[in-house]
């Protein structure tokens, strides 16, 4: 058979009916049936995996690394979308979810961005599937892709000892580069929001179930154009792995959104984001703050207590995008400065989600200019509205 390029692929799944799944929130909106989400316990291992009967699903595996005198930043992320007009088809080969992927490696000191990415449709049929999410614990993959729980207890950080946390590993091969990492557990997961239920606008169904695993250890290594990488054991390097799932989440008037989830040295953890509108105003925001001591309770931030202002902004020369790489973020806890690692950090995945936006390292500094962390900043909107 002659090859398929990753272009032609998408259009033919769009062809056949699936284009709705991308943003399936638009589709639920205008049914008039999008639900309320309902406050309910998370419980692991059963919300570790997919949610296949909610419209929108993400895992999202950040983190910072050193090898030798070479600083990365890392970023996997598995999408999960439903197709509702498949739902009810008989047919084996009816693709009931599409499952798309990113991944992207910075590469500090050659300031440059490295990404891929990857679709594929989920019908449930293993024999058939070229990608998978399952519904038992985390453990995705999409193709030579593929996030996965390797190890540990039923629930995060439950009756944790030494060498029992949880691990994932993360394992991409991309174009030009590749990822092996394992993640492992240092901390309990962070229930955003309610008890994990997070709250992304003024309506009671913009909402979102989500939780946090923060401060992950990470081992493994990273691959350029051929060069290995072996990540060093002693050096200053975590990782943060996200997972969320909705039925809409965004506000009608939003156009997009800026978030951030920083490791702070001391083992603290910052969750804070906004949401947009056209004119830039913020319609709503959120976050979190967890101390380091084991079992400090986070504090979850009202939309009135958190405040994003832009104070420097790199224009994207693919996309001539305007994006603010350095941020003043105040919150309850402590008033914060980010700064982009490497201001070209734009992701172009027009070829499966559709969207362009920036994801990248960055650095967390104190209101005095101290640094006290690092994690992933993100951007969307900036070259487009998104919709969910």
């Amino acid at each position: 058979m002659a090859p398929v390029t990753f272009g032609l692929l998408r259009r033919q799944l769009l062809a056949s009916s699936l284009g709705a799944a991308l943003w399936p929130g638009t589709a639920l909106a205008q049914s008039g049936a999008t639900p309320v989400l309902a406050p309910r316990r998370l419980q692991a291992p059963r919300d570790l995996g997919s949610h296949p009967d909610y419209a929108i699903e993400w895992w999202y595996l950040t983190g910072h690394a050193r090898s030798g005198e070479r600083d990365f930043g890392f970023q996997v992320t598995f999408f999960r979308s439903r197709v509702p007009t498949t739902q009810a088809m008989r047919s084996r080969f009816a693709a009931k979810q599409l499952i798309f992927a990113h991944a992207a490696v910075t590469d500090v000191q050659g300031k440059k961005l490295w990404h891929d990415q990857r679709i594929a449709r989920a019908s449930g049929s293993t024999e058939i599937d070229l990608a998978g999410a399952s519904d038992a614990d985390t453990e995705l993959r999409l193709r030579d892709w593929s996030l996965k729980r390797e190890a540990g207890l039923a629930a995060p950080g439950v009756n944790a000892g030494a060498g029992r946390r949880s691990r994932y590993r993360a394992q991409v091969a991309g174009r030009d580069f590749s990822l092996d990492l394992q993640c492992t557990e240092t901390q309990d997961w962070l229930l955003q929001g309610d008890g994990g239920l997070s709250r992304k606008g003024p309506q009671a169904a913009q909402a979102s179930y989500y939780y946090s695993l923060p401060q992950l250890a990470v081992h493994g290594q990273i691959t350029l154009q051929g060069q290995q990488f072996q990540l060093d054991v002693n050096a200053p390097k975590a990782a943060w792995l996200d997972h969320e799932w909705s039925q809409s989440m965004l506000p009608a008037q939003a156009v997009g959104w800026d978030w951030i989830g920083m490791n702070l040295m001391d083992g603290s953890a910052l969750t804070a984001f906004q949401l947009r509108d056209a004119a830039g105003k913020a319609v709503w925001a959120g976050g979190s703050f967890r101390p380091p001591a084991p079992g400090a309770p986070a504090r979850d931030f009202a939309p009135g207590e958190v405040l994003f202002e832009p104070l420097r902004y790199w224009r994207s020369p693919l996309t001539q995008a305007r994006y603010p790489v350095e941020w003043q973020v105040r919150t309850p806890v402590a008033v914060y400065r980010v700064q982009a690692v490497v201001d070209d950090q734009e992701l172009d995945s027009r070829q499966s989600t559709g969207a362009v936006y920036w994801e990248g390292l960055s650095g967390l500094l104190d209101s005095q200019g101290k640094a006290v962390g690092r994690g992933y900043l993100e951007m969307t909107g900036y070259a487009g509205a998104l919709r969910l």
